[in-house]
């Protein structure tokens, strides 16, 4: 049978077996809290060539997440376009400007243009392209190219710089060994191997995953491994990874939703090296007459891509310490996460709250049901009901599952 006519199929239970190589993959994964997928999500154009599928050795779908587990590519370098389609309301930049200041960045007090915990939010809309390169566990430069501009980040052995070129501004921190691990893991996904693993990890008996044909990404031989939810109301209609033939390694992903149209997420390579990158990319001395940030251990944020992160909840255990009465709700792709910030403590109706109530209200649906009245916000993607007695209930479901799940939970 030939790649691109495979209909392999397998669940957890045959997915399971290489357990070193599980093990081993789940030191990339990108941990991502459930409100945090919308934010942290960023896609990209689409980079299959159109030139025809290479003619590749048949391989089950366990045996490509095998080749993905195994995968060690340790440098490259390369171009990546990305885009995003969350299907958020237009909100003249407002967004944007949540998200920065959210994560104390250049609109926050005291902030810097050049500090990463602010410009790597803006990869959350739009379209973006970016320059990557990697030497190792100890160096790596992500560029982001902008209209006759760029933001650098590098980081090579201690040291960490952020640079804007538009503002002539700098970042500066240092980092040790012991926290370089945790503080990479908590940066937002930024190439298909971040995404690609985070969605391996959903692999259950609820999901489907199989080989779909192969092809070309980057100039590179590739297979295409789809996985898809077997439940039906999840938001998430297929996940495809295009995996290299000869390094393991996913070169493309893209996220398409239930409710069909564009991808979601779209991230893959448009050139890629598996060479060694020159010392001297990874070397930055600040511009003349920049002006340097020196982000120090005692003025550094908690979770900022220079500070010492936070160790963030690994259980559904650990993140109840952080919410009050986290509970996780249903299985799979279907898990809907809840819990209540008080009674009462809802959103405000509009004759409560005036222009704001109603501006909120112009931004979801109003829902009723057994559990009484709340409001749906929607994204192609992430879905969260927030009912009048101030109960949360958020997933990649579709908002008939959160009403569902708010009336058995009344």
């Amino acid at each position: 049978m030939a790649p691109n006519e495979t209909d392999d199929t397998t669940t957890a239970g045959e997915v399971e077996e290489p357990r070193a190589g599980r093990r081993k993959a789940a030191r990339y994964v990108v941990p991502v809290t459930v409100m945090g997928v919308a934010a942290a999500t960023i896609g990209l154009v689409p980079a299959l060539a159109d030139s025809g599928d290479p003619d590749l050795p048949d391989v089950t779908a366990a045996q490509l997440i095998e080749k993905i587990a195994q995968s060690d590519v340790e440098r490259l370098s390369g171009t990546v376009k990305i885009t995003t389609d969350l299907g958020l309301p237009d909100l003249g930049g407002l967004e944007s400007g949540l998200l920065s200041g959210a994560a104390g960045g250049e609109d926050g007090e005291g902030g810097s243009s050049a500090d990463p915990s602010g410009r790597l939010t803006e990869l959350a809309s739009g379209t973006h392209t970016l320059r990557v390169a990697v030497d190792g566990p100890d160096r790596q430069k992500l560029s982001l190219l902008e209209n006759a501009a760029e933001y650098s980040l590098i980081h090579n052995g201690k040291d960490v710089w952020g640079y804007d070129s538009a503002s002539n501004e700098v970042y500066h921190t240092t980092v040790d060994e012991a926290d370089a691990e945790e503080r990479s893991a908590q940066q937002p996904p930024a190439t298909p191997k971040d995404f690609a693993e985070e969605a391996l990890k959903a692999v259950d008996d609820t999901t489907s995953v199989k080989v779909d044909g192969t092809a070309q990404v980057a100039g590179r031989d590739a297979y295409r491994l789809v996985v898809e939810p077997k439940q039906s109301g999840s938001t998430v209609g297929a996940v495809s990874i295009a995996v290299d033939s000869e390094t393991g390694m996913p070169l493309k992903f893209t996220l398409t939703p239930s409710s069909g149209g564009s991808a979601v997420v779209d991230v893959g390579f448009t050139k890629v090296s598996f060479d060694r990158p020159d010392a001297s990319t990874f070397a930055f001395t600040p511009p003349k007459g920049a002006k340097v940030t020196e982000d120090t251990e005692q003025d550094r944020g908690h979770g900022d891509f220079g500070g010492k992160p936070e160790r963030g909840p690994k259980s559904e255990e650990d993140l109840a310490k952080g919410f009050d009465g986290l509970r996780m709700l249903g299985e799979g792709w279907n898990s809907i996460a809840t819990f209540d910030t008080g009674a009462g403590a809802g959103l405000p109706t509009e004759e409560e709250a005036g222009d704001l109530g109603g501006f909120l209200g112009s931004l979801g649906d109003q829902v009723k049901g057994d559990f009484g009245k709340g409001t749906v916000f929607s994204t192609r993607l992430v879905n969260a009901l927030i009912t009048e007695d101030g109960k949360v209930y958020v997933g990649t479901v579709t908002k008939d599952a959160l009403v569902k799940a708010a009336e058995a939970g009344k």
